[in-house]
């Protein structure tokens, strides 16, 4: 069963809609240095085809606030400024970024915060306040004895407040550790504690297999709850991987429906097909596609199209044939050889089809949603 949504208010970060009934929405930071202009131009590109909604930069130095303006007008999705310890750099950030992300306790004195909120307000920009484990304030670490849940939630709260404080209200809010059960504890308790949309992460979550068991887990706990308006998995790998893990989570979660879910049986000794193979091709050469679409990739004929009945279309292996099915009905044979080809040509076929139909009905002046929003409902 699809998880309830948490109520949350609702902030936009250059057009995209995050909290309240919002699709939840998936984002990237760069790797790159954020001075090589080029570099980062180009791994931006890669993050939009991949499907980032939103990315984040790496503002250390008034260089970097420099390449901004260059950066954002070759690039197509909004832009976080992510800023720590030097104010003056958020001051010059919001002229030109969809959204800066602040650790209040590093950016300075209570005055420097008062700038940077009135810079953020007059340019009608939200502020991600981002509270981590590994840099509580040190009244806090005392108080406590070490990073608890506890500490990471007073800490959240006590910002906010001094930013409410101000007259703003436009945040988003971040409580990120790299343990665990720490993460998924601040979280849940500072959703009880009040109603700003929260963006989910588990922080220094290790490598593409690591980090993916420790996001999927975390997030998921938290997603299942209904928790959660906006989330990043943070891997040490091409940060492209990270927009692909995301949505696979939304995906399990049915909470985003987005590009090809492919269904693949666990193989047995009654493959009569390479099932790992064409299962891992189909998602590389099919990765293209934005309409959301199960594939089943079935090894035999012993429970066949009974198994991938729920899919969209799929293939069942046999000696030499196997069959081609759509919607839990047997299409046709197909050579067990050609098997792969014909099933990209449908998938293909399918995806188009419904393209086709998306653009009829938005030329129909049927209520349509942002088209990078439009297959998560």
């Amino acid at each position: 069963m699809k998880p309830e949504r948490r109520k949350t208010r609702q902030i936009q970060v250059g057009g995209i809609p995050i909290g309240g009934n919002a699709p939840i929405v998936v984002q990237s930071m760069t790797t790159t240095d954020t001075c090589d202009i080029h570099g980062t131009i180009e791994q931006i590109h890669q993050l939009e085809r991949a499907g980032c909604e939103i990315v984040r930069v790496a503002v250390p130095t008034e260089e970097a606030i420099h390449a901004l303006p260059k950066i954002k007008a070759a690039t197509h999705i909004p832009m976080i400024a992510d800023i720590h310890f030097d104010y003056r750099l958020a001051l010059l950030a919001t002229e030109i970024v969809d959204c800066i992300r602040i650790n209040p306790g590093n950016i300075g004195s209570r005055t420097k915060l008062r700038e940077v909120v009135k810079a953020a307000e007059d340019r009608a920009i939200p502020i991600r306040v981002g509270v981590n484990a590994g840099s509580l304030e040190r009244e806090l670490l005392q108080k406590y004895g070490y990073p608890t849940a506890e500490a990471m939630v007073e800490s959240a709260i006590t910002h906010v407040k001094v930013i409410e404080d101000f007259g703003f209200t436009n945040m988003k809010v971040s409580l990120k550790a790299s343990d665990v059960h720490l993460a998924v504890d601040a979280y849940r308790q500072f959703s009880e504690a009040s109603d700003y949309p929260l963006h989910l992460g588990i922080t220094e979550a290790g490598t593409s297999i690591t980090g993916t068991v420790k996001s999927s887990v975390g997030l998921g706990l938290l997603l299942a709850d209904g928790i959660g308006d906006t989330l990043r998995i943070s891997l040490a790998a091409d940060p492209c991987e990270e927009i692909r893990i995301g949505f696979e989570i939304l995906k399990a979660l049915e909470l985003r429906h987005r590009g090809i879910n492919v269904i693949a049986c666990p193989t047995c000794g009654r493959l009569e097909i390479d099932v790992i193979q064409i299962a891992n091709n189909l998602e590389r050469r099919l990765a293209h596609i934005k309409e959301p679409i199960t594939v089943s990739v079935l090894g035999c004929v012993v429970n066949g199209i009974g198994e991938g009945k729920e899919a969209d279309i799929g293939i069942a292996g046999g000696q030499g044939v196997g069959i081609l099915f759509k919607e839990g009905n047997l299409v046709r044979k197909v050579k067990a050889a050609d098997l792969e080809e014909v099933l990209v040509e449908e998938v293909e076929a399918l995806a188009s089809s419904r393209r086709k139909k998306s653009v009829q009905t938005k030329n129909g002046h049927h209520s349509t949603i942002n088209e990078a929003h439009a297959s998560s409902l």
